[in-house]
Formats: C-alpha cells, sequence, structure tokens
C-alpha cells in the first residue's frame, strides 16, 4: 500500500542516468519534488508520460519544483533512454537493492518485480503533500500535478 499523503517522504538516495548520486533530502527547505515511480524505460505507456513531462518541463523543474523519476532499470539503460528521448531531467535507478525505494514508498509489485505508476508529491519540508498511484497500464494526468503543486 502506498504511503499516504501527511507521511514524511521515505528519505533516499539513488544515482541518475548519469551516474550521480541524488538524494530527496538534497532538496529539504529548497524546492518541492515531484517524485514519479514508473515501471520501465523504452515501454510504450512510460515513453509517453516522461516525454509529456519533458515537453511540459517548466511546470515540474523550476525555482520552485523538481521532478525526479524512478525505474527499477539499471543506470546505463536510463542513461541510453534519456538520449534517445530528449529527457533532461534525473531519471534515478532504484535496480540494486532491486526496487528498495519503490518498496517504501508502496508502489513496488513483487509480482511484475517493478513498480507500478506512483506518484508523489512533496514539499519542502520532506512531506507528502499529494499522491496518484495507477496500474501499469493507466497513464498518469499531469495537469493533476500541477493542481497539486499550485496548492502547496
Amino acid at each position: 500500500m502506498a504511503i499516504e499523503p501527511g507521511t514524511k517522504a521515505p528519505d533516499f538516495t539513488l544515482r541518475d542516468q548519469h551516474g550521480q548520486s541524488v538524494s530527496l533530502s538534497d532538496f529539504h527547505g529548497q524546492k518541492n519534488v515531484v517524485l514519479l515511480f514508473y515501471p520501465f524505460a523504452f515501454t510504450g505507456v512510460c515513453t509517453g508520460e516522461l516525454c509529456e513531462l519533458r515537453d511540459r518541463l517548466p511546470s515540474f523543474v523550476n525555482d520552485d519544483v523538481q521532478l525526479l523519476a524512478v525505474s527499477n532499470d539499471p543506470a546505463p539503460s536510463l542513461r541510453v533512454f534519456s538520449e534517445q528521448e530528449g529527457l533532461e531531467y534525473p531519471l534515478l535507478s532504484d535496480f540494486w537493492p532491486h526496487g528498495e525505494v519503490s518498496r517504501a514508498y508502496g508502489v513496488f509489485a513483487e509480482d511484475k518485480g517493478c513498480a507500478v505508476r506512483g506518484t508523489f508529491v512533496i514539499d519542502t519540508t520532506g512531506t507528502v503533500r499529494w499522491s496518484v498511484v495507477n496500474d501499469l497500464p493507466n497513464a498518469r494526468d499531469l495537469n493533476d500535478y500541477v493542481t497539486a503543486l499550485k496548492a502547496l
């Protein structure tokens, strides 16, 4: 079961597609975070969602907000994926220990070996303020993220 709004977001440190360490706590006191879990790079719905974020990036990466996208793919795959699709925001690898962060947020599907489509809006204090979790085949509506961010 996914963590609920009002809950302190579990901190984590993961490597991005360039091998750099990124921690949720890096943004505490500075930016709200849109933390987006997606099943796998190079798949249809995931690519569509991540490219839509790319096309609307100023809403999700600016002075007040940082987008962090997490999958269970290894970092080298995420690098190729980001280059192929022109994704210039952090794609974080929750590959090893496999799904550890996805599990902490309650969005890891054990039977599939990957995260489901979970998104968490986390404020500058590190508290989850809004979330949505969709099954694997169902894309999320980015307008819901924008609405949640405006409410902070």
